[in-house]
């Protein structure tokens, strides 16, 4: 019966479906050192527009997407009460420079009364006592004098706050720039809290990223950044930092960096979210592999990657019309690399512990997992698993799926399956 069990299990290990796998070539270099972040975009002098005074819309003179000069109306404002608030000033003002006039007249026939009485004094014309009563006649009216001076400089005062109270009526852009965010309607009634609109300049935009205390230590203005976002497929927009904030938030500890760029064809748009990775240096010379390649082994509990060692060069095939086109090879023997991370990138890993121009598995690791010792090689290019590795969800769920009717069938687990063109993010 032992004989029997021994020949059932070495049946089985011939019979076992040899599996099969992708790998690329790695390479030997460094890597870009990048931190991504998210980033908010403001136009350049992008500002909120607000009412001063509390009173209903009555006009409506500009919309959303709208150009605007510095000074140029874009909302009238009730105007009736400002009006009527400002005659009654100008009145008050008239009547305190008449008051003042008059005054002045007195005074001035009081002086020269004065004037004549002193001249009889002198001769014993006229008594002494009659002298200093006219003399404190002409010092209460200059006294009344100033009081009116004052009244009158009050009334301009007040004058001239009616005139700037009639002028916010009506709210003016307050710099160049596109009209957005429109919340002004006729009717409605809007304070010094309603926001009306937001004015900025789209061809001019604002990259506003959080910095950590870490990053602020190899982070500096100057260096190069790229801003990318699905909004605009694959177009990337390579800037600089501008500027970073010498002062962290005391809460957060975090400081503000802001990146100015050119928006001339408006692709982005005050309010998007992008990606901003900024490049601050270089890591040392290493292997370079693809993220995907590196594996945390079940059993061994480290990571590493498998390779095909007696693969050194690349796997050239071309079909009927000079086309090279993938094909599998093998099997061949494959075995698993203790690895030491270098740097890791975004999509990129440089490690030691293999050679460049090795074949480095990027798919179909778990079928070698439970030991298997032999793999079917297929050799895809970088630009395949690059774009791979930026495959959105859905399009890993409709491989999973796949692969799971694939077993169903009866059929080997193949890493063909994922052979389908990936959408780019």
């Amino acid at each position: 019966m032992a004989c029997s069990g021994e020949e059932a299990s070495d049946n089985r290990e011939r019979t076992r479906p040899v599996p099969s796998v992708e790998t690329v070539v790695a390479q030997f270099g460094s890597l870009p050192l990048e931190e991504r972040m998210n980033g908010s975009v403001r136009a350049f002098n992008q500002t909120d527009i607000y009412a001063e005074i509390t009173a209903p819309v009555m006009e409506v003179l500009v919309s959303n997407g709208d150009a605007v000069q510095a000074g140029q109306p874009l909302v009238r404002l009730r105007d009736l009460e400002a009006r009527e608030q400002l005659s009654q000033a100008r009145s008050s003002l008239e009547i305190a420079r008449a008051q003042l006039q008059q005054t002045l007249a007195r005074l001035e026939a009081q002086r020269n009364q004065l004037n004549r009485l002193q001249q009889l004094t002198s001769r014993d014309f006229q008594s002494q006592s009659e002298l200093e009563q006219l003399q404190s006649e002409v010092n209460a009216l200059e006294a009344t004098r100033q009081l009116n001076e004052a009244q009158v400089r009050q009334a301009e005062s007040v004058v001239n706050e009616r005139e700037n109270r009639l002028e916010v009526t009506t709210v003016k852009a307050p710099i160049s720039g596109i009209v957005g965010q429109r919340n002004a309607e006729v009717g409605q009634q809007v304070n010094s809290g309603t926001m009306l609109f937001q004015i900025g300049d789209l061809d001019r935009i604002r990259v506003q990223v959080t910095l950590t205390e870490g990053m602020l230590s190899r982070i500096r203005t100057g260096m190069r950044t790229q801003i990318s976002s699905p909004a605009f497929g694959d177009s990337v927009i390579t800037a600089r930092v501008s500027r970073i904030n010498p002062f962290l938030n005391p809460v957060t500890h975090t400081a503000e960096a802001e990146i100015e760029i050119e928006n001339p064809g408006r692709l982005l748009r005050p309010g998007m979210f992008v990606n901003v990775d900024i490049f601050y240096g270089d890591s040392e010379q290493a292997t370079l592999v693809p993220n995907n390649a590196i594996y945390r082994h079940p059993r061994e509990g480290f990571e590493g990657v498998y390779v095909a060692p007696s693969l050194r060069d690349e796997l050239n095939f071309m079909n009927e019309d000079g086309q090279e086109i993938p094909q599998m090879v093998g099997p061949t023997g494959v075995e698993f690399r203790r690895i030491e991370i270098v740097a890791r990138g975004r999509m990129v890993t440089a490690v030691r512990g293999i050679d460049p121009n090795t074949h480095v598995v990027t798919l179909g690791q778990n079928l070698l997992a439970d030991g298997t010792e032999q793999a079917r090689i297929r050799q895809v290019d970088w630009e395949h698993i690059l774009d791979l590795q930026q495959m959105q969800a859905r399009d890993l769920i409709r491989i999973i799926q796949q692969r799971s009717i694939t077993r169903q069938n009866g059929d080997t687990p193949s890493s063909s399956l994922l052979l389908t063109q990936p959408a780019r993010l």
